[in-house]
């Protein structure tokens, strides 16, 4: 289920930074009205991933994945350039993205950590 929240992370990323790019700076209500719900989103559903995955793995992944979808979309929607470079970047990234996903490993559950608590009490100090 962690790796269901991280994808769901991962678009609510995207649409976060596409949604900024049409603000205008936040002089427009409704982009960025959808830029802070998506940033929120982002935010919540990366919290549950994180409650399984190493924050190493997923928050690299969340962004990872982010970058690349971000990237692909500007290019369809604003008319960004697409250069080879970004394309290596981009294999580079995803290349990353699954050595994480396969080195990656869920969270263990430590067993709870109770404290022995001894009472003193204290001595009357005479001067």
């Amino acid at each position: 289920m962690a790796w269901l929240y991280l994808g769901i992370a991962a678009i609510f990323e995207v649409v976060f930074a596409l949604a900024t790019e049409a603000t205008h700076g936040f002089t427009r209500l409704g982009p960025s009205l959808l830029t802070a719900a998506a940033a929120a989103g982002g935010i919540f559903f990366l919290s549950l991933a994180l409650k399984t995955l190493d924050v190493g793995v997923g928050y690299t992944i969340w962004t990872g994945v982010g970058s690349v979808g971000t990237v692909i979309f500007a290019t369809i929607i604003f008319d960004e350039s697409l250069t080879a470079w970004k394309v290596l970047a981009f294999v580079l990234i995803i290349a990353g993205v699954l050595g994480l996903k396969l080195s990656g490993r869920a969270k263990k559950t430590a067993a709870p950590v109770t404290a022995e608590v001894t009472e003193k009490t204290a001595e009357p100090v005479t001067v």
